[in-house]
This record gives structure tokens, sequence and C-alpha cells, in this order.
């Protein structure tokens, strides 16, 4: 469960990996299409395994903990690529900034939502994140939302108040907490990727690198502090779902999601992120029993398609 974060908050990083893709290109797009598809599923299916991780380690922690192991897989990863792991000091204080946006409000919210909602029920609400950066443009840069913008909006609304209206989520019941915080995590991703638009100068593998591993440690520390975690609890199937969210979600998927920027238009790429809740949630219905009915794809229909008008230039 992680998302196409950074690359939506600085876009222009794309040109920095590894040069440029070489080769013809329908070959290189045929590459680019498969690198897209393995990150879907890889962040589709880290929804199923950070909820099962949670029946036994508490989020924060438990997101936290996968997260710094990956960011040291990342930095041997830049290493090996010859990356320079060197931050500018000026380029500290926006490093910070993407850090706390895009790792341990996405992240951390994205998990903690989980305590409370079923996996489709949080992967949607979580990416509506491109609607409420339309949004926030406004206020932030002056940029007015078009009539697009706004019915990117209201369709993503409507799908929202679809979702909640049922019986088995409701804001004034014990879900409240899960809604804020999954909303909170899309508001805050938003936020970021408007705030952030300048890029860090920083090779991209060791700029995903930083931003997971200073955006996960207070994650742990907050988890030790306050969630109290048995670590003895991590075994069986709860182990192998953290070792997934170690070596898929949070690294191999962040290198194949710049593989694909490097082959494909970047909005094409973030509108096929799409296919991340919708991996999710049939996943969860397929693994875990989560319900899956009319109302939820109903929710998801129209979500969606305000995400696609969001993302459409």
């Amino acid at each position: 469960m992680a998302k196409p974060a950074e690359a939506m908050a600085q876009a222009d990083v794309r040109m920095t990996v590894a040069g440029e893709a070489g080769g013809p290109p329908g070959a290189q797009r045929a590459l680019g299409v498969l690198a897209l598809l393995v990150t879907a599923l890889g962040w589709g299916l880290g929804w199923v395994s950070t909820k099962i991780v949670l029946q036994v380690w508490p989020p924060l922690f438990a997101r936290g903990t996968a997260g710094i192991i990956a960011a040291l897989l990342l930095a041997l990863v830049a290493w090996q690529r010859r990356e320079s792991l060197k931050v500018p000091r000026e380029a500290i204080p926006r490093l910070l900034v993407a850090a706390f946006t895009n790792v341990f409000a996405w992240m951390g919210f994205s998990a903690l939502c989980l305590k409370w909602l079923n996996i489709g029920q949080g992967a949607l609400l979580v990416f509506t994140m491109p609607i409420w950066a339309t949004l926030l443009a406004w206020p932030v840069q002056g940029t007015r939302p078009t009539l697009k913008g706004f019915a990117a909006l209201a369709l993503g609304l409507v799908g929202v108040t679809i979702l909640v209206s049922g019986n088995d989520l409701s804001l004034s019941g014990g879900q409240l907490p899960g809604i804020a915080c999954a909303v909170g995590a899309a508001l805050l991703f938003a936020l970021g990727a408007v705030l952030n638009r300048r890029p860090i100068p920083v090779p991209p593998v060791a700029l995903i690198a930083w931003q997971v591993g200073l955006g996960c440690i207070p994650m742990v520390a907050i988890g030790l502090l306050f969630e109290h975690p048995h670590i003895a609890a991590l075994d069986g199937p709860a182990f192998w779902a953290m070792a997934y969210m170690v070596i898929l979600p949070m690294a191999v998927c962040y290198l194949t999601w710049f593989a694909a920027l490097k082959r494909l238009p970047p909005g094409s790429a973030s509108t096929a992120m799409l296919l991340v809740p919708l991996t999710g949630t049939m996943s969860a219905a397929l693994f875990l029993g989560e319900p899956l009915g009319l109302r939820e794809m109903l929710a998801m229909a129209f979500v969606l398609g305000g995400v696609v008008l969001a993302l459409r230039k």
C-alpha cells in the first residue's frame, strides 16, 4: 500500500532515472506497461498484507518498521546504481516536508484507517487524493479549478456519500476515526503534491530512500511510546505478510513505478494507478472475505470517475 506519491509530487524526477530509456519505442512502451502492472498489483495487494499484519502489530509501528527496512534496501540499490545519497543543505526543509506528506501522513494514516475500516472503504477514501489536489491548488497556487475540476470533485463526493451511507459505515459510529484517517491521508498527500512542485536535487532512488526512512522513523517512535507492540507476536502468516510489505510495495514497486515513468506519459501512468484500489478491494473480498456488493461497486465507479477527470489534463 503505498502510492504514486513521490512521482505525483515531483513529476520532473522521472527525467533523471538512469537516463533516457533506450531501445525501440514499442518495446519500451511494453516494458513500461509491464512495470506499471507490477506496481499496481504490488501496491493493491499491499492493502491485504497490511490488514494481516495489523492483526498482531499496531498500525504505526508495523508500517514504520516495514518502511525503515525498505528504506535501507532502497539505499543499497541507490548505492549499487552509484547514486549519491548526499542531500544539499538548502533542500533539507523541502525533503522533510515531502517525507511528512508523502510518507508519514500517507502511509501512517492509511494504515491507521484499517483499524476501523475494511480495505475497500479505506482504499477508496484514500485514493480521492487527486480530487483534493485539484481543489487545494486554488488557495495555495491560485489555480482555479475548471468546470472539469468541479465535476471531478462532485463525482468523488457522491461516491464517498454512497460509501458512508450504508449500514456498515457511519459518520456517527465507531468508524469515524477510520474515515478521518483515510481522508486525512488523502488531503495531506494532496497538499504535499501541491506544495512540493519543485524537484529536490537528489537522484530518484536515493530520494525515495530518504523520504521513506525519514517518514517512517517517527512512526516507529510513536508506536513504541504509545502502541506498545508485542514484537514476538509477528509469526506465521503475519510474518510473511510483513516480508511482502517490505519487499514488494515499499521497495520493488517504487523501482517499477519509476521504470514505468521512464517509458510512459506521467498522466497515463497516474491514471492507471486507479488499478490499486480496485486490486485492493477485489483481493480483500477474495482473501479476507470483505464485502463487495452493489453499493461498494457504485461508490467505486463514482470516485474513480472523479479521479480520472482530476488526472486528465
